[in-house]
């Protein structure tokens, strides 16, 4: 599955995501890596990441069991 195709299938299930990156991890097009960072997380913490309270912030998102 190519990335271009993965990027538009979770663009389209999370519009609000202000980052969304993806990867194909070995070049072989099935082993990939997701980078996503919903807007929401970022405007909740909004103050301490201008501030500078929070210097780095890693968002990791997890399927459901």
């Amino acid at each position: 599955m190519a990335v271009e195709r993965l990027e538009s299938l979770l663009r389209g299930a999370f519009p609000d995501a202000a980052e969304l990156r993806v990867e194909d991890r070995t070049g072989g097009g099935d082993h990939f890596q997701v980078t996503d960072q919903h807007r929401l997380v970022n405007d909740a913490l909004a103050e301490p990441l201008r501030d500078g309270t929070i210097h780095e912030l890693r968002i990791k998102t997890r399927g459901t069991a």
